[in-house]
Order: structure tokens, then sequence, then C-alpha cells
């Protein structure tokens, strides 16, 4: 039996090349994904960095609204999205103080919101990793199933039998479970993979945002103490 894939297809019914066909589309959906998130995770990375370098200056002299037109010029940096919209909730706050809860409050709440809602960005696309890698199995599971049953029913036509009669049609019905093992353990890696960059980022994301948030405490108490002695004064 020859293993040239054009033989191998040429030998298939049209049940088992269609189940061929799902694995290759559930491939191609997997190489998307990944190829994507990864150029995603690179892209917003450097934008990140280059976001915090510039940032930590105009963080130093408390220039919070230069902070926020900053992070405009980098979409792709999940830090400067966080940055910024915990930012401008502080200074809606603090041009407001007749509410119940601080302008450092607030800002907190809106920083859990925000890491929340950008941590399903970048986990977009892992649900597919995650599917194929535990449906392709049982789908090429499936393919040989079907082409097994052919090859029987192949003898039942004949009515010849022996190893030999039917190796070659099972050979060829294994080969979908083979397919459906080279697409499902590639899904299953890449998917531990980008789960562990989402984690990793996510943790960054809450420690920066934690920074922020002390240095917005730091500056929200004073000058709260200078305007309580201005009054007194």
């Amino acid at each position: 039996m020859s293993f040239d894939i054009i033989h191998i297809f040429s030998h298939m019914g049209p049940l088992a090349i269609a189940i061929a066909a799902v694995l290759a589309i559930m491939a191609i959906a997997s190489v998307g994904v990944v190829v994507e998130r990864i150029l995603s995770f690179r892209k917003s990375a450097k934008e990140s960095r280059e976001f915090a370098a510039n940032a930590a200056s105009l963080l130093d002299d408390w220039r919070v609204d230069e902070v926020i037109e900053l992070s405009e010029k980098y979409k792709a940096s999940t830090l400067a999205k966080l940055f910024s919209t915990t930012a401008e909730r502080y200074l809606r706050a603090y041009e407001d103080l007749e509410g119940g809860m601080t302008p450092v409050e607030l800002a907190r709440n809106e920083s859990d919101r925000r890491r929340e809602a950008l941590g399903a960005e970048l986990r977009r696309g892992l649900g597919v990793l995650a599917s194929v890698g535990s449906v392709a199995p049982f789908v090429g599971l499936l393919g040989t199933v079907v082409g097994i049953i052919g090859a029987f029913q192949g003898i039942a036509a004949t009515g010849s039998g022996g190893l030999g009669a039917v190796s070659a049609g099972i050979a060829e019905a294994l080969i979908e479970t083979a397919f459906g093992l080279m697409v499902a353990i590639p899904a299953v890696l890449f998917f531990n993979y980008l789960t562990a960059r989402v984690n990793a980022i996510e943790l960054a994301l809450a420690r920066s945002a934690g920074e922020l948030l002390d240095e917005m405490q730091n500056q929200y108490g004073r000058r709260h103490d200078a305007n309580r002695e201005k009054r007194v004064a």
C-alpha cells in the first residue's frame, strides 16, 4: 500500500473525505487563532513598553491628563488602555467631590472592570483552540470507524476475506485518527501556551494598576490635606 496522500484520499468514501475536510478546517482555524494571538501579544507588549517608558516621567510629575493623551497613541497596548480608562475616571471624579466615594475608590472600581474586559479580549479565540483540542480526536475516530465499516462492506460485497483483503482499507481508515491527533495535539499545546501568556499579562496589568492607584491615593491625600489647611487658614 502506498501512503501517498492523493492515493489515500482517492480510495476514501465521500463521508470519510467530508470528515477529513472538517479536520482540515479545524487545523486552519487553529493556525489562524495562534498566529493572530501571537502577533497581537507581541504588538501589545512592544507598545506597552514604549508607553510605560514615556508615561513614567508624566506620572512622576502627576500630569495625568497628558498620560491620557499619550495613551491614544498606543491603540494596541493593554497597559495604555487600562491607564487611560482608570485615569479618566479619576479625573472625572476629582472634578466632582460631592459623591459618597472618593476619586480613588471610583478609579479602582473602574480599573477592575477594565481589567476584566481586557482579560476577555486577551482570551479571544482561545475557545476555538480548546474546542479543536477536545473534539478533533473524536472526529478522527469517527472517520476511522466510517472507514472500517466501508472496508467490511467491501468484503461483504466481494465475498472475499482475510487480513490482506481488509488491511488496506483499515490502514486508510486509521489515517483519519492520525489526522485528528495531528490537529488536536498542537491545538492543546498552543492553548496552554497562550493561556500562560494571558495569565502573565493579567498579572502584569494588576501590578501596574495597583501602582497607579497607590499613586492616585498618595496624590489625592496630599491635595485633600492641602485644601483642608487652606480652609482652616
